[in-house]
């Protein structure tokens, strides 16, 4: 399992990576921010940063529908994707059984283990992406 999630994580920036300059051509090209793509791109980023938080305890600095422009994504992608990769890299068996409580944004509570967490998080972003 754990090396299953530490691939999810290289991954998972490899494709962050892989739109953001997708996004980066797009504009050098000439055409506008694609509005509809920075907002969902935002919003995978965002949820990225919450579970970082939650998973470490720490106060998230993005809301869950913060929208950004191109700038400020490549902003956060630098300040949490290889974070969540290096969670996921170094995560040992006892932390991936762990469970976690948490309220999600409309103050509902979960309990939820480390590794369901860590999958959740790639698929969520891949399904956006």
């Amino acid at each position: 399992m754990i090396n299953t999630i530490a691939k999810l994580g290289v991954f998972n920036v490899w494709a962050n990576e892989t739109l953001l300059r997708r996004l980066d051509s797009s504009v050098a090209a000439g055409h506008e921010e694609p509005k509809a793509a920075l907002r969902i791109f935002s919003h995978v980023i965002n949820a990225q940063a919450i579970w970082i938080a939650r998973l470490t305890g720490t106060a998230s600095p993005l809301k869950v529908w913060q929208e950004h422009d191109l700038a400020g994504l490549h902003h956060w992608h630098e300040q949490t994707s290889q974070k969540f990769a290096d969670l996921c890299a170094t995560t040992d068996e006892a932390e991936l059984t762990r469970h976690i409580q948490y309220t999600n944004s409309q103050g509902d509570a979960f309990d939820s283990q480390v590794s369901d967490i860590l999958t959740h998080c790639v698929v969520h972003a891949s399904y956006h992406r």
